[in-house]
């Protein structure tokens, strides 16, 4: 008997959520990502400051998902859509489908600036955090070196751009991290006069969350010596530094948090797409062209009751749910009914034992919101280790301060020393 092939693209919340919610449904499913693991994004800040491990936050798929005898898991990246033939090409293999989800997920926008990312890298991926993080504690073993007072302020200088939870988190992180874990551990520089400055074009940080929230991130980032400057746009990125729209910042550091843009992959489909990429889709997630194929999560424009859902890990969650019970049924489209999103409230965390929470027109924030925060984080991960190795990281760093990853596993000198081979080579062939 023909099972209809479902193939699903991206193992992030949305698509791996899609996945377990069809064990043992009859469809023949394909599942490609271009990583051999789900990541949980919402702690990624953790791993970029030196917090957590990697291996914390993420899991490998085939792991979570090794009882799922009705799924072929590929490691691949699509580079070919073709939507009336239904099929698709990754890594030069064919894959036809009768259904296709697309959650891929989303990168960093730099506005039509994309000349920025060199000098300031975006956090989406384990590859992004520990690239950060590297870049955080090399600062401070360079700074320690330096003889030079400008040098080492534009090194001890860190401009985080986007006051969104992802730029209020890294900001009151770093700042920990100069104030608390490294305070001692220096004989020339003072971590404590590390410079932290958050940058917002809008007129206050946290635009999503109501007031008084918005006052109290700002209050606990001041505490912590965070410069917080709002309604002034990044009009440059150099090596140098970053441009203002009334001035200069030196500084070699500076972490990009102001926007996102979907997968280039919806492009492939060839749906209406809004100025971020994403796929306008029908209240049943499938896109406008084609009832069969569906887009989920940060790179899908869902409208519900005249505003756009964000793109946070419940939205894409719940969305997989939806899917998977239409595809059990084989809903025609005609009688899909819309997805409804459930709002659970929004949460993020300015540092230790600080946090904001929203739950409809409940607003909590403090010690309480903090706890609130860490608990419901801990349960979505995957994994019972993951959720006691990362318990017991927070209580040791709440006790003691000191980071668990403060390590920099890349061979610096060996790059240099490959550097200077390739130059004496050259030399060599032209005498």
């Amino acid at each position: 008997m023909y099972k209809k092939k479902l193939v699903i693209i991206g193992a992030g919340f949305g698509g791996l959520t899609l996945v377990k919610a069809l064990k043992n449904a009859d469809l023949d499913i394909t599942l490609i990502d271009k990583t051999n693991h789900h990541l949980f994004q919402p702690l990624l800040y953790q791993v970029a400051t030196a917090a957590l491990s990697p291996a914390d936050i993420a899991a490998p798929v085939r792991g979570i998902l090794k009882k799922y005898k009705n799924v072929n898991i590929v490691l691949s990246e699509v580079t070919q859509i073709n939507r009336s033939e239904r099929w698709l090409i990754a890594d030069n293999h064919k894959y036809e489908f009768d259904y296709l989800v697309l959650a891929p997920g989303s990168r960093h926008s730099y506005f039509g600036n994309n000349s920025w990312e060199e000098f300031a890298p975006g956090l989406k991926t384990l590859s992004d955090a520990l690239h950060i993080r590297e870049s955080i504690l090399l600062s401070f073993e360079n700074a320690e070196k330096s003889e030079d007072k400008n040098a080492i302020e534009s090194l001890l200088t860190f401009v985080i751009v986007g006051g969104g939870p992802t730029g209020v988190e890294l900001a009151g992180a770093i700042a920990e991290i100069s104030r608390e874990a490294l305070a001692q551990e220096f004989r020339k520089i003072r971590p404590v006069h590390t410079r932290i400055i958050l940058v917002e074009a809008g007129s206050k940080i946290l635009p999503s969350y109501d007031s008084p929230l918005n006052e109290k991130a700002l209050e606990s980032l001041r505490k912590l010596g965070v410069e917080v400057i709002t309604g002034k746009s990044v009009t440059g990125i150099n090596e140098e530094g970053v441009t203002l729209s009334d001035g200069f910042i030196p500084t070699k550091n500076v972490i990009w948090a102001a926007g996102n843009v979907a997968s280039p992959l919806i492009k492939m489909t060839t749906s209406k797409t809004d100025r971020a990429g994403r796929a306008i889709v029908n209240p049943d997630c499938s896109i406008a062209e084609d009832p069969g194929i569906f887009v989920i999560g940060d790179a899908a424009n869902f409208t519900e009751n005249g505003n756009t859902l964000p793109g946070v890990a419940p939205v894409a969650m719940q969305q997989g749910r939806y899917l998977a019970r239409l595809f059990k049924k084989q809903t025609p489209a005609a009688e899909r009914k819309p997805f409804s999103y459930w709002d659970k409230g929004n949460m993020a965390t300015i540092g230790r034992a600080k946090a904001v929470m929203q739950v409809g027109r409940i607003k909590i924030s403090g010690l309480v919101a903090w706890l609130a925060w860490g608990f419901i984080h801990v349960m979505y991960l995957i994994g019972f280790r993951n959720r006691y190795k990362v318990m017991a990281e927070w209580m040791w760093y709440y006790i003691t301060y000191k980071n668990g990853a403060r390590l920099i596993t890349s061979d610096i000198y060996g790059k240099v020393r490959d550097v200077v081979k390739k130059g004496s080579s050259r030399l060599a062939n032209i005498a």
